[in-house]
């Protein structure tokens, strides 16, 4: 099982980073060490002093699938979820500066909160999927999937041209705009419509 993750997929997101817009989606890993599962609280490293949240809809890939038309696409995923994309903003600036990779900025313990799935044939448009983020009741990250530069479809297709996918396989598909630090003590409620997926603690 891997994650495989989508960057500066949501113009506004791109835009509070002064980041460029991407020819082509940007794609980096997050370790299964990285996933917190069941509202598990996430316990604040020592080696950061900038956590950032990144609320994303996640996808629970069901087959395995390599060089996948994008027509045949939504046949490879049965769900879909929230999951935070915690990132050590301090190791990622460090990183970028020197041209180095992310991975510790972002595939770090337990930066991958993930809530439990919901089957795809919940959804009426999988184009028009609102969630959300609150820290402390109050909200900082919404965003909708027609935001999104690169759909569904479009990531399942692009991603499985380089790597195979396979059942289990999560995919985080980026995030909108309004992302922040997150503190010791901080509560994280996250909603896709009005269903409440997450709910845990920074410690």
């Amino acid at each position: 099982m891997k994650i495989l993750a989508i960057g500066r997929n949501y113009t506004e997101h791109i835009a509070e980073l002064n980041n460029e817009v991407p020819d082509e989606p940007v794609i980096f890993f997050k370790p299964d060490t990285a996933i917190l599962r069941k509202n598990e609280p996430f316990y604040y490293p020592d080696y950061s002093q900038d956590i950032h949240h990144e609320v994303e809809l996640i996808l629970r890939i069901s087959r395995e699938g390599k060089n996948v038309d994008k027509k045949f696409a939504s046949k490879y995923y049965d769900a879909i979820g929230l999951g935070i994309d915690f990132t050590a903003r301090d190791l990622q600036a460090k990183a970028k500066a020197k041209g180095l990779p992310w991975t510790l900025a972002k595939g770090f313990n337990g930066s991958a909160p993930v809530s439990d799935w919901l089957p795809v044939n919940e959804f009426a448009d999988l184009q028009n999927i609102n969630f959300r983020l609150d820290v402390n009741g109050e909200t900082r990250q919404k965003g909708n999937s027609k935001m999104m530069l690169n759909t569904f479809d479009d990531i399942i297709a692009y991603i499985s041209r380089f790597i195979t996918l396979k059942q289990g396989d999560i995919i985080f598909t980026g995030t909108p705009e309004g992302v922040g630090p997150v503190q010791i003590d901080d509560r994280l409620e996250g909603y896709v419509e009005e269903k409440k997926l997450l709910d845990f603690e920074i410690k």
